[in-house]
């Protein structure tokens, strides 16, 4: 498969598994287009067109023209510059490595960060949340993240792979929204009533088992495994963490259950305030659940070889 055909394949499948529809997600790739139609040549050149027709700004091919036959990968959750030198390394040992894939946004990705986090007040206004709450609490803190990214050398990883014409290319909400997908229909299918029941179910899974055994298996932080689940929310997409002002509107939205990758003291401690119950299945390994479902989808239509370093651990499902 050709890099780009590659690439177009993980927004297909991104789309297909975003908690707000596909459909949804069409109309809004429509309703920018309308809006890029009317810019004034001098925006258009400042423009990224990649937006017109992906709609995950932190998911891009950051190195590559997307000619490249793609048969073997390394893939890993963060690529920085030490792992491009070691695929080159590997490369140098015999290794066939077609190309670099990370999950974390690199480059341009990891500067437009941000960009992707509008989806997040669609996504609590499925629980319930009113829109216009919902947007503008998300709103500052799409600001605060774009503050925050502003000063970060972006390209460190990206001008590696550059230098060493190493393919290179980042799919972070494409695989998170796989991970939301998959659990919200298991625990649909399973409904559990404790929070325990929903810890024995992520344990089952072999990423999560792989993190207990390192240590950072699925946790309740707020809540015991003896109270009720309620009704359960996966956060688990969207870029990163939203508002921390959230909780007291998805508490009134009838939300009992938060169930995410990860959750900074300032936001647990909002949640606590709303007695909403909170489990932390792990951060990389709800990554490794994700990014392992989506190179499930790819293998569909193209087999790869895959080199796994940074955090990852490849399981193929049936």
């Amino acid at each position: 498969m050709k890099l780009k055909k590659l690439f177009e394949y993980i927004i297909e499948k991104g789309m297909q598994q975003d908690p707000r529809g596909s459909i949804f997600v069409q109309k809004e790739l429509k309703e920018l287009k309308a809006k890029y139609d009317k810019l004034s040549e001098k925006q258009k050149k400042l423009f990224n067109i990649e937006r017109l027709k992906n709609p995950y700004s932190d998911t891009r091919i950051l190195h590559g023209n997307g000619d490249e036959d793609i048969r073997s990968i390394i893939i890993g959750i963060d690529i920085d510059v030490g792992e491009i030198l070691l695929a080159d390394r590997l490369i140098e040992k015999g290794e066939k490595i077609d190309l670099i894939v990370a999950h974390h946004p690199e480059g341009a990705a990891l500067a437009a960060l941000h960009q992707v986090m509008y989806m997040q007040s669609d996504i609590v206004h499925l629980q319930g949340v009113p829109i216009n709450i919902a947007e503008d609490l998300i709103s500052s803190r799409i600001s605060e993240v774009e503050r925050r990214l502003l000063p970060i050398n972006h390209t460190k990883a990206q001008d590696a792979a550059r230098l060493l014409n190493l393919p290179f290319l980042c799919m972070h909400t494409p695989a998170d929204n796989h991970v939301v997908s998959f659990l919200e229909k298991l625990f649909k299918k399973k409904k559990p009533k404790f929070l325990g029941d929903i810890i024995d179910i992520l344990q089952v899974m072999p990423e999560y088992q792989h993190a207990s055994r390192n240590n950072s298996g699925p946790k309740i932080v707020n809540g015991s495994s003896d109270s009720r689940t309620g009704k359960i929310f996966v956060d688990m997409t969207g870029g990163t963490e939203g508002s921390k002002d959230i909780f007291k509107n998805l508490a009134q939205a009838g939300v009992g259950t938060i169930v995410g990758m990860h959750l900074s003291e300032e936001h647990l401690k909002k949640a606590k305030q709303e007695h909403i119950n909170v489990i932390i299945a792990g951060h990389i390994s709800s990554d490794n659940l994700g990014l392992n479902l989506i190179l499930d989808a790819i293998e569909t239509v193209q087999k790869l070889k895959v080199i796994c370093c940074s955090g990852f651990v490849r399981v193929k499902r049936k």
